[in-house]
């Protein structure tokens, strides 16, 4: 693996046209895994909806640079601002798609809220309130809204994440791991309801990427940590997969693309790692 590259954000992938006529909405597309996994659906011939945070979020001008990233791949971008974790804002996500494109194919909810804790007397209950509005309850809103326009075949893919280690890799972020685990059973359960009508639903656990929520862990002897920016775009071959036909016999799944790390491990004890000058 390696950095990206000058010239192309997608590090070479090569599209065949896999997602042809799709549209795809992806929340939480500022950055990170969110971004790369817009533009790899529109290299792959997908549409997208661009979903990021409100005016005065920040979240603007990340978003029009994915924008950028989707029309430079000769698809159309929609973007859209709002509070995921308010259910009016998510129908109104999906009524908008439909005006402007017919139809959704694929939802990707990877919005997520940072509340880093570590020690439970240090919770402040309002900041856990709003991680959970944004990491879990926004998923259940976004799928609420789409489902009457999912047709067979259709894909689900939430965002979830590793227990995030801390700096010494000894202490679990408490809103990470509660969350996380919400957005698996979640999934899990919509993937049995949605059986019979031929919908996927799928979760992923991305690693440290470089977003407000994680952030690469330091490196450590004669290893260097993989890049955090191109460990974002790998994980949009990932998406890819799950959006399309080549994982038309999957869901209910957990798909871990964090770089080695797996549940129970935490991103501190499963880190991708190379060795300097390979």
């Amino acid at each position: 693996m390696a950095s990206v590259q000058q010239g192309d954000m997608l590090m070479g992938y090569k599209g065949s046209a896999k997602l042809k006529g799709k549209v795809c909405i992806v929340t939480g597309a500022d950055r990170g895994a969110g971004r790369y996994a817009a533009a790899h659906f529109a290299r792959e011939g997908a549409a997208a909806v661009v979903v990021v945070g409100p005016a005065g979020s920040g979240r603007q001008a990340g978003a029009e640079d994915t924008k950028a990233l989707v029309i430079k791949e000769g698809t159309a971008c929609l973007v859209l601002t709002g509070d995921v974790g308010d259910s009016a804002f998510c129908n109104s996500v999906v009524e908008a798609a439909i005006k402007e494109y017919g139809r959704i194919d694929v939802l990707v909810n990877n919005a997520a809220e940072p509340c880093p804790v570590t020690d439970i007397t240090q919770m402040d209950p309002e900041a856990m309130r709003k991680a959970f509005k944004t990491n879990i309850y926004s998923q259940i809103y976004m799928c609420r809204a789409a489902w009457p326009h999912l047709k067979r075949g259709s894909s689900i893919i939430n965002a979830s994440s590793l227990p995030t280690a801390s700096a010494g890799g000894d202490s679990l972020l408490l809103d990470g791991a509660a969350t996380a685990g919400a957005v698996t059973s979640f999934s899990r359960a919509l993937h049995m309801s949605a059986v019979s009508s031929g919908i996927r639903v799928n979760a992923v656990t991305p690693g440290p990427v470089l977003t407000p929520v994680g952030a690469a862990p330091a490196a450590a002897g004669a290893k260097q940590e993989v890049d955090s920016e191109a460990a974002a775009v790998s994980s949009g071959p990932c998406y890819v997969f799950l959006a399309g036909e080549d994982s038309s016999y999957i869901s209910g799944q957990v798909l871990h693309t964090a770089g080695g790390g797996h549940v129970g491990g935490g991103v501190a004890g499963g880190r991708m790692m190379m060795s300097v000058g390979a």
